[in-house]
C-alpha cells in the first residue's frame, strides 16, 4: 500500500515500472512474439530501441534480462514484437507468458483526460457520502473494463472504474469518490446503501 500510517500521502517513489504487456505466443518463424498489450501507447512503448525488463520465473534462462524492441508489427489488428537477439522461434517460445515491464517517470502524465496510472491510484482514500470508506489497493485490467480493488474494513470490494461509480478522482488531494451501486459497502461510513 502506499500511504503512511500518519494519514500523509506517500512519497512520489523515484523509480516507476509500468507493466505494459505478456508475451501470448510465438509468431512466425524469426523470433517474433505476440502481445497482450496493458498499455494504450502501444507505438510509444514499443518504439525501436525501447528496453523492456521481463517478469519470468527465477529458474528461466531470461531471469534478470532486458530485451530491446527492434520492430512492433501488426498482423490482422494483433500486435506482434520483435526484439534484440530473439531470432527464432525457439527463442521465442522461451519467452512465452513473460510479463513486460518499461521504466516511467513518475511526475509524467497520461495525454488522454480522465486517465490515470495504476500507481498515481493505488493508496488513494476511497470516500462515499463524505466518509473515508477504504483505500484503493490495486487496479485489476479485465477485458471488459479495469476494476478499483478496494481494501475496506469488511475486506476487498472490487468496483467497476466507470464515472457513474467513481465520478471524482483526486490525485492531488489523495482521494476518490465512489458512488457504488446497492449493496456495496452496506455499512461502512455514512451511507446505509437505502435510496428513496
Amino acid at each position: 500500500m502506499s500511504s503512511r500510517k500518519d494519514g500523509l500521502p506517500a512519497p512520489k517513489p523515484q523509480r516507476v515500472e509500468l507493466r505494459v504487456a505478456r508475451l501470448v505466443k510465438a509468431h512466425g518463424l524469426k523470433g517474433g512474439l505476440k502481445l497482450e498489450l496493458y498499455t494504450d501507447s502501444p507505438e510509444l512503448r514499443f518504439q525501436p530501441g525501447a528496453q523492456l525488463s521481463l517478469q519470468v520465473p527465477t529458474d528461466s534462462p531470461w531471469f534478470g534480462q532486458q530485451l530491446t524492441v527492434r520492430e512492433l508489427k501488426f498482423f490482422n489488428a494483433q500486435p506482434v514484437a520483435f526484439f534484440d537477439g530473439v531470432d527464432d522461434r525457439t527463442q521465442a517460445e522461451s519467452l512465452v507468458k513473460a510479463i513486460l515491464w518499461i521504466e516511467h517517470d513518475p511526475e509524467s502524465v497520461p495525454t488522454e483526460d480522465d486517465a490515470w496510472f495504476d500507481h498515481q491510484l493505488v493508496g488513494l482514500d476511497v470516500r462515499r457520502d463524505g466518509q473515508s470508506v477504504g483505500r484503493l489497493v490495486r487496479v485489476d485490467h479485465l477485458p471488459a473494463q479495469d476494476l478499483l480493488v478496494i481494501e475496506a474494513p469488511a475486506g476487498e470490494i472490487l468496483l467497476p472504474f466507470v464515472k457513474a461509480f467513481v465520478p471524482v478522482v483526486n490525485t492531488d488531494e489523495g482521494f476518490v469518490t465512489i458512488t457504488p451501486p446497492g449493496g456495496l459497502f452496506e455499512g461502512e461510513g455514512s451511507g446505509d446503501g437505502s435510496e428513496d
